[in-house]
């Protein structure tokens, strides 16, 4: 967890909103990106000079015609406000970033585009547990096995590959988020992780998602999840 935020009131109203299907930021979590598009780097330029706060948000699909448009998609109701805590500038003009995951957020007003990035007035306290850095949670001997079968049944189904001795070494709630971070789930399965209130529902989301997925679906090339 980032040590400057202890509380809500530490955290800013107002942050910028980095859109971006598939992409999953978990508190404590280290998501890097390439950032390329003009409008994203301005919101890079304005984060670097504040807060080096942004949120990670996916879109949500139209529903009767509600959804927003190509250009400006309808958000989906939560995501995670990450600090870029590593940032480096290409000779090419894009920026390398690390943002590492504070809190989740429900994306409440969307302000008046005064800018060519989106911002939204962030609610962080339905997740104030998530700065608390002593909320951890416990496994049984049960549960992380049926999660590490689980486990291997989907990589064998989709041709991955991990690191199983980093994996088996790894505290039980990092490893959780860092599989469902890294893990090719579609959007909405990647909105479920994220929503999912306590470590306890994450991880039981988690192994049902690998669960189905290993019980049919296409296989893919193989590959190795970093």
């Amino acid at each position: 967890m980032v040590a400057a935020y202890r509380k809500i009131s530490d955290l800013p109203l107002v942050i910028p909103v980095f859109p971006l299907d598939g992409a999953l930021l978990l508190p404590g979590g280290q998501l890097p990106l390439n950032i390329f598009e003009p409008r994203y780097l301005n919101m890079l330029d304005d984060a670097m000079s504040g807060e080096r706060m942004i949120g990670m948000i996916q879109t949500r699909p139209s529903v009767g015609g509600r959804g927003g448009d190509q250009h400006r998609p309808a958000l989906a109701p939560v995501g995670c406000a990450g600090r870029v805590t590593s940032f480096a500038e290409t000779s090419d003009g894009r920026y390398l970033i690390t943002l590492t995951g504070v809190c989740r957020f429900r994306a409440g007003e969307e302000l008046p585009a005064r800018t060519p990035y989106r911002q939204v007035r962030a609610d962080f306290a339905p997740y104030e547990a998530d700065l608390r850095e002593d909320v951890a949670g416990t496994r049984t001997a049960t549960e992380i096995d049926r999660l590490m079968s689980a486990l291997r049944r989907y990589l064998d189904h989709r041709g991955l590959a991990i690191d199983w001795s980093d994996a088996e070494a790894a505290p039980s709630d990092a490893l959780i988020n860092s599989l469902a971070m890294a893990l090719p789930f579609d959007p909405m399965e990647k909105q479920a992780l994220l929503e999912a209130e306590t470590i306890f529902e994450r991880k039981a989301t988690l192994t049902a998602l690998l669960e189905i997925d290993a019980a049919g679906g296409d296989d893919d090339e193989p590959t190795s999840i970093q």
